[in-house]
């Protein structure tokens, strides 16, 4: 099942999945408790967030590749670092530069898959860790690197954590419908131009492996979204490096979960 939240024609918000010719099944109920596919269709107007996170937990780090471009070793345990829930934006709305980050860029893009946790848990056992997931999403986990590396204090968050820096989108696909996910082919693209392109299966620890770790004594709550790492080819690794600027249209894609397309545009100034 593929589930969407989405505004109808008069900015109505709706939960819905079974998407055909502009329109959606109505769902509802707490998807992540107990929800039900109604026979009402509602006409879709704008796709947005498929649903708002309790915590988004980020893993550093754990793509191989990645590792290598960045000069850095591979790490023993999860690399985990947070972002603000207020970042998440839709899959089609627009990716606001903040106005510390333009001059010089700065901002940085990251294909990532988000794992979503339907069922609260603690202490999970690795070969039990998927009964907790309840879908997968694709995500972006915009980076403004400086901030990352040199205004945070040596921590990744504020960085991270600017709003609209984490597009996610644009359903959420139950676990279901993923046979694997240490097989699913990731690509981001930047003007059209393929800036990473790579597999799941490069991941240095797999999905159950990261909820395992991080649930020992740390709950995992439900609504709860891992962004699982992000692949080689990131621009600020590039000679010379990439950085986003106003006009440019990323592109992020998980073959078989989702596609989102963000214009980049400069924050709005304060009225």
């Amino acid at each position: 099942m593929r589930i969407i939240k989405f505004l109808d024609i008069e900015g109505n918000e709706w939960r819905g999945c079974d998407i055909k010719g502009g329109s959606a099944s109505i769902v509802e109920g707490d998807i992540f408790g107990s929800f039900v596919v109604t026979t009402r269709r509602v006409q879709i107007k704008t796709i947005l967030e498929p649903f708002q996170p309790v915590a988004i937990l980020c893993i550093g780090l754990n793509y191989k590749m990645h590792a290598q471009e960045t000069g850095m070793p591979l790490p023993e345990h999860p690399v985990l670092f947070m972002k603000n829930p207020a970042a998440v934006t839709g899959p089609y709305s627009d990716i606001e530069i903040p106005k510390s980050c333009l001059d010089p860029l700065q901002v940085d893009y990251e294909v990532e898959l988000g794992v979503v946790i339907g069922k609260t848990g603690k202490n999970i056992r690795k070969e039990n860790a998927l009964d907790h997931v309840f879908g997968y999403t694709c995500a972006n986990d915009i980076s403004a690197r400086r901030w990352q590396k040199h205004s945070g204090g040596g921590q990744w968050v504020r960085g991270k954590s600017f709003d609209t820096f984490c597009p996610l989108g644009p359903a959420i696909i139950t676990k279901d419908e993923v046979e694997d996910p240490q097989k699913l082919e990731l690509i981001c693209k930047l003007n059209g131009e393929v800036m990473q392109k790579s597999s799941t299966s490069d991941m240095i620890f797999s999905v159950a492996e990261l909820i395992s770790r991080l649930s020992e004594s740390m709950t995992l709550l439900s609504g709860t979204i891992i962004l699982t790492g992000t692949p080689s080819g990131v621009g600020f690794a590039r000679k010379p490096q990439i950085f986003l600027k106003p006009g440019d249209i990323l592109e992020s894609i998980i073959i078989g979960v989702g596609e989102m397309k963000n214009l980049v545009v400069a924050e709005k100034e304060l009225a």
